[in-house]
């Protein structure tokens, strides 16, 4: 019989980090395959609008990319957006106003 190993107790299971625009929660999808998805497209040294876009698509379920069209955002302000949910995830630098 194969060997087997029970790695459950090793796991969080956490919920979606948010993100909070203007006292509005922004759920991002944080599962590995999204992300994994989504540090292929961000790969490059300078993604484009197409990458960017494919990365909004992947990591915000429909209830925040609402939230979000709502906010009526400059481009500029939704690469941030979508820079911001990106180092929410992979934790690579601390992000300032976090609870």
């Amino acid at each position: 019989m194969a060997k087997k190993v029970d790695i459950t107790e090793k796991l969080s299971f956490e919920e979606n980090p948010c993100l909070i625009i203007r006292g509005k929660q922004i759920e991002v999808n944080a599962d590995a395959p999204t992300m994994l998805k989504v540090m292929g497209l961000m790969s490059e040294e300078d993604p484009g609008t197409q990458e960017i876009t494919d990365a909004y698509d992947l990591m915000f379920p429909e209830a925040s990319k609402q939230t979000l069209d709502e906010l009526k955002l400059s481009f500029r302000d939704f690469v941030t957006v979508v820079q911001s949910a990106i180092t929410l995830i992979t934790g690579e630098e601390e992000t300032p106003g976090e609870q």
